[in-house]
C-alpha cells in the first residue's frame, strides 16, 4: 500500500506539479481512501522521499551492529547504504532529483532529510570519540564532511540523467576526505605528533633540509611543513 500510494503521488506530481495535486488526487488515483494515505505519510512530501525512512533505518542499525573498526570507514560504509537506495531507481531517483528543483518546498524538506543521516552519522562518532581531545566537533565535522562529499558525487550523477555508474564520482569525494582525516580520528591514540624540519649540513650551498614525522602524518602535512621551511630560506 506505501509502494503503491508513493507511486500514485508521483505520477500525479509529474503530471500536474506538485503544489497543484492534492492528498484527494492522490487516494483518487491509487483507489483508497484518506485514512490509508495519512496511515503511511504525514503529509505530500513525505511521499516524495518514501524510501528514506527505511534507508535511514538500515543505516542506523548498520552502525549500531559493529561499533568497532576503523570509524571513518564505518561512516563511508553507512553513506553508501543511500547511495545504493538511489542507485536502485535510477529513473525515479532523476525526476524526484528535478522535481525538488523546481518546488522549493521539497528542495527545504530534502535538507531536513539530509540533516538527519548527518546526525546519525555524527552520533555514531561521536560514540567512537568522545574520549579523544575535541572528540565531539570532529564527529561533527568529519559526518558533514561525508555528507558533502556523498551528496556532491550523487548529484552530479543525478544531473547527468543517471548515466554511468553513481558510485565513481562519489567514491572519488570520500578519497578527499580521506586524505585529510585518515590516521587522524582514532579514540584510543593521541593526534600524530608535528612534523619536525632541521636544516642539516651537507652540500655547497646548504639546502639540506630532514624532516622527521610519524607515520600516521598526512603527506599534505609534510608538504606544507616543507614549502615552509623552504619559503624561509
Amino acid at each position: 500500500m506505501r509502494e503503491a500510494l508513493a507511486e500514485a503521488a508521483f505520477q500525479l506530481f509529474l503530471e500536474h506539479g506538485f503544489e497543484r495535486t492534492t492528498v484527494d488526487d492522490i487516494v483518487a488515483r491509487a483507489g483508497v481512501g484518506r485514512r490509508s494515505f495519512f496511515r503511511y505519510f504525514p503529509s505530500k512530501e513525505d511521499a516524495v522521499f518514501p524510501d528514506h525512512e527505511s534507508s535511514l533505518a538500515e543505516m542506523t542499525a548498520f552502525l549500531e551492529a559493529r561499533p568497532d573498526g576503523d570509524p571513518l570507514d564505518r561512516v563511508f560504509d553507512a553513506a553508501r547504504i543511500v547511495l545504493r537506495m538511489y542507485a536502485a531507481n535510477p529513473e525515479f531517483s532523476v525526476q524526484r532529483y528535478r522535481l525538488t528543483r523546481e518546488v522549493p518546498g521539497l528542495r527545504t524538506y530534502e535538507l531536513s532529510v539530509v540533516r538527519r543521516y548527518e546526525r546519525t552519522l555524527a552520533g555514531y562518532l561521536r560514540r567512537r570519540l568522545g574520549a579523544a581531545p575535541d572528540g565531539s566537533l570532529r564527529a561533527e565535522m568529519i559526518a558533514s564532511a561525508v555528507v558533502a562529499a556523498h551528496n556532491n558525487g550523487l548529484r552530479a550523477w543525478l544531473r547527468s540523467g543517471g548515466s554511468g555508474d553513481a558510485r565513481l564520482a562519489v567514491e572519488h569525494a570520500f578519497a578527499l576526505v580521506r586524505e585529510v582525516w585518515a590516521g587522524r580520528i582514532d579514540p584510543l591514540g593521541p593526534p600524530p605528533p608535528p612534523v619536525v624540519a632541521l636544516p642539516a649540513a651537507g652540500g655547497a650551498d646548504g639546502e639540506v633540509v630532514v624532516m622527521v614525522a610519524s607515520r600516521r602524518t598526512p603527506l599534505w602535512r609534510v608538504v606544507q611543513e616543507l614549502e615552509a621551511v623552504l619559503a624561509e630560506g
